[in-house]
């Protein structure tokens, strides 16, 4: 019986979609047992709970598998019901915090990191261009859209939500990428909001508490690059 009520979360660490689930525990308050999944040597249960993308994340509540991580976030505050909520009650409200997750999401896949390795000379440039267009429609929107006309402030029983979790997720560990390719997602100057909302977000304590630790993330991403660099010719 035990088994039946646990909660169980099968990721990788350094992954931003695993992120979110790990943050949305948190914040909820939910106890659960964490499984480090190797990407390139799938476990069975993985395979067995995922078997149409095969990827992770993956909650297992009651013995249920629940994947893609944005969906794994509504059930999550679907079945906990005590506050903090992640989504508004407001059904507008629900539908631009839906809207502006998917935006944000569908940019960064554009400006994916395997992308830029693989883009060279002008290449670069145009997709750089490409994402702070991007980026202006929701520094100009999201600001017309929310009461977030001032710094967000996360305290007391202010507690990050959806919108918050899949931002952070995107950019909340930029500083990792930052210092390795020299590219910053959000300029304060251009990005007043944006910029000082990812920063707000970084200071809350259960958000502190599951991010990947930055040496480790450097030294991904430089493996990573070595994957996508020209080989040296032989001599």
């Amino acid at each position: 019986m035990a088994e039946e009520r646990s909660v169980k979360l099968y990721g990788t660490w350094s992954s931003p979609y695993v992120l979110r689930v790990k943050l949305a525990l948190k914040i909820k308050g939910i106890e659960y047992d964490y499984f480090e999944e190797d990407l390139a040597n799938k476990s069975e249960l993985l395979l067995q709970y995922n078997p149409v993308y095969k990827r992770v994340p993956v909650l297992v509540h009651n013995g249920l598998p629940i994947s893609e991580s944005s969906v794994i976030l509504e059930y999550i505050d679907e079945t906990w019901t005590d506050p903090p909520h992640l989504l508004p009650k407001d059904p507008y409200l629900r539908a631009k915090h839906r809207f502006w997750a998917a935006y944000l999401q569908q940019v960064a896949e554009m400006f994916g990191t395997s992308l830029v390795l693989k883009s060279q000379g002008k290449d670069i440039e145009d997709v750089v261009n490409e994402y702070w267009n991007k980026m202006d429609v929701a520094e100009e929107l999201i600001r017309e859209t929310f009461p977030y006309n001032e710094i967000p402030c996360f305290k007391d029983t202010i507690k990050p939500g959806y919108l918050d979790i899949i931002l952070y997720s995107l950019v909340g560990t930029s500083d990792a990428s930052e210092e390795l390719f020299g590219f910053k997602p959000f300029i304060p100057e251009r990005y007043p909001l944006l910029a000082s909302w990812t920063k707000a977000l970084s200071e809350v304590p259960e958000v502190k508490e599951v991010t990947p630790p930055k040496d480790k993330l450097i030294e991904l991403l430089r493996t990573i690059r070595q994957m996508y660099l020209p080989s040296a010719p032989k001599a």
